[in-house]
C-alpha cells in the first residue's frame, strides 16, 4: 500500500489531489491512513503542510461534488434503491443513509458539514444531497469547511509524528479505533436527541 502511495506522490501535487479525489470514490486506503501518510512523509515543513491541506481539501471536495452530480442524475428513488442494494458492501447502512437524507431536507448546510466527520458517510452521503436537488453552492462550501477540518487533524498528527519512528499502520489502526468510538458516541447522541426532543417539545407545548 505504501509503495502505491509513494508512486502517486511522485506525480507531485497532482498525485496528492488525485489520491484525495479517489479516496472519496473508493476509500482504499481510508482517509485516515492517507492523510497520516502524507503528514508523516510528504510535509518537511509547515509551509508544505499547508499546501497539502489545500490540495487534499480540493481533491476531497471534488470527490463529493462527483457524487453530488451522480445523485442529481439518479434522483431520490434510484439513489435510495442503489444504497439499499449495495450500501452494505461499502459499510453504508441504509438506515444511516435515510436518517441523514431526512435531516438534509431541513438542515442541509449543517448536515453537509457534519457528514464530513463520519467515515463512509462522508464519502457517499453527497449522493443524497444531489438526489434531493439541494443548492450546490452551500453544499460545496459546507463540504469544503468540513473536509478542511477533517484533513487538518490527520495531516497534523502525521506531521508531528514524522520523526517519532512510529509505524504508520499501527498509528492508523489506533486512530481508526478512536474515530470509530467517537462516531458511535455521536450517532448515539443524535439518536437520543431525536427521541428526547419531540417528547420535551410536547411536554412544553
Amino acid at each position: 500500500m505504501t509503495d502505491s502511495l509513494s508512486a502517486m506522490l511522485g506525480l507531485g501535487l497532482f498525485g496528492v489531489a488525485f489520491l484525495a479525489f479517489t479516496e472519496k470514490i473508493l476509500p482504499a486506503p481510508p482517509s485516515h491512513v492517507l492523510l497520516l501518510f502524507l503528514g508523516m512523509t510528504a510535509a518537511p515543513d509547515l509551509t508544505t503542510l499547508g499546501v497539502l491541506l489545500a490540495v487534499t481539501t480540493f481533491g476531497s471536495t471534488m470527490g463529493c461534488l462527483f457524487w453530488f452530480a451522480m445523485g442529481g442524475r439518479l434522483g431520490p428513488d434510484r439513489a435510495d434503491a442503489l444504497v439499499c442494494r449495495y450500501g452494505r458492501y461499502i459499510f453504508l447502512h441504509h438506515a444511516t443513509y435515510l436518517n441523514f437524507a431526512r435531516a438534509y431536507r431541513r438542515h442541509h448546510v449543517r448536515v453537509s458539514l457534519l457528514a464530513q466527520f463520519v467515515p463512509t458517510v462522508r464519502n457517499y452521503l453527497p449522493i443524497a444531497a444531489g438526489a434531493l436537488r439541494l443548492p450546490p453552492w452551500p453544499f460545496a462550501l459546507a463540504t469544503m469547511v468540513g473536509a478542511t477540518s477533517w484533513n487538518v487533524g490527520f495531516l497534523s498528527v502525521g506531521y508531528f509524528m514524522r520523526d517519532s519512528g512510529s509505524d504508520l499502520l499501527s498509528v492508523a489502526f489506533h486512530i481508526i479505533v478512536i474515530v470509530a468510538a467517537v462516531d458511535i458516541l455521536l450517532l448515539l447522541a443524535v439518536r437520543y436527541w431525536r427521541l428526547w426532543w419531540p417528547r420535551n417539545k410536547a411536554v412544553r407545548g
